[in-house]
């Protein structure tokens, strides 16, 4: 067995397996059951009761799985059935603002590079999307061990910078510039997910990996903001403020690709990228507020460092 210099708290012991029983019969009701459910449940009480590192990691990380619950919730409440859906106005108002003139035409900077993709583009651009969640978790991890402190203020910017966008989701749901490619103007519910420009990248490769991750979309008109293109500036900031040297270079250059990739693949417009950049500013600047304007905020960091802390 594996040594733990501390067990699991009374409390903890009944009520990590009862939170986790709740989620699943929850989960079940609310949108059915899903593979994903059991692999999170046995993730967290196997990183609970496993060691005493393992359960002050999975203590800190339960701020993402927050934010994957309430991602996951969303597909039994499509935006676009409580706000119609901007299909048009944001095709023709991306034309007019960033249009390219390409042989008499007036396109998107979308219908330009479908036009002009090229191998090495698609590749590049599907290994930046790739890095959209592992860097952001890559990052929280290094912090977790690093500098805990900061840690904490990451990833509550990360979950209030997807609060933020869901919020937009709901008051503005969005088409995505495949849909117009692949539907038209007109507004069809319940289409399904596409890879749209990534599919070029499973085809180089002979593989269904992007396949496989927008089959399980939990909302396809959810283009505005992109969290996509939010995340990278999250990351880049924090790094910036830890002081991360030559890794401040590296995540400067995955933001940028993963901005072009987004409008390169057709999954978002340049309108969607500076929504997210956007709202991860405005994530960013309401934390640091918070941080240095409310006691009450900063004893729920303190009482998070605490339930993380090395236990003697």
């Amino acid at each position: 067995m594996l040594p733990s210099s501390a067990p699991p708290s009374p409390a903890g012991r009944w009520l990590v397996p009862a939170l986790s029983l709740a989620y699943l019969l929850f989960s079940y009701w609310l949108i059915g059951f899903r593979p994903e459910q059991l692999v999170l449940v046995g993730l967290c009480n196997a990183c609970y009761f496993l060691t005493d590192a393992t359960r002050r990691l999975i203590t800190g990380f339960s701020i993402f799985v927050v934010f994957w619950i309430l991602y996951d919730y969303m597909r039994a409440f499509p935006n676009y059935a409580y706000r119609a859906v901007d299909v048009a106005q944001l095709y023709h108002t991306e034309k007019s603002l960033f249009g390219i003139a390409s042989h008499g035409q007036l396109l998107t900077p979308n219908e330009f590079w479908l036009r002009h993709h090229q191998p090495w583009l698609d590749v590049l651009c599907g290994v930046f999307y790739l890095c959209w969640v592992p860097i952001p978790l890559a990052f929280a991890g290094y912090l977790f061990f690093k500098a805990r402190r900061l840690f904490f203020a990451f990833a509550l910017t990360f979950l209030l910078v997807n609060i933020l966008g869901f919020i937009v989701y709901y008051l503005h749901p969005a088409a995505p510039p495949w849909y117009v490619q692949q539907y038209g103007l007109v507004f069809q519910p319940l289409t399904m997910g596409s890879t749209a420009g990534l599919a070029r990248f499973d085809s180089f490769f002979g593989i269904e990996l992007f396949k496989g991750i927008y089959a399980k979309n939990a909302n396809v008109f959810a283009a505005m903001p992109s969290l996509h293109s939010a995340y990278p500036v999250v990351v880049l900031f924090y790094a910036l403020k830890h002081r991360a040297g030559v890794f401040n270079l590296v995540f400067l250059l995955i933001m940028l690709g993963i901005w072009f990739a987004a409008v390169y693949t057709s999954h978002h417009y340049v309108l969607d990228v500076l929504a997210g950049i956007t709202i991860a500013s405005l994530g960013i600047l309401l934390i640091r507020l918070l941080l240095a304007h409310s006691k009450l905020f900063n004893r729920l960091v303190e009482s998070f460092w605490q339930a993380t802390a090395p236990r003697p």
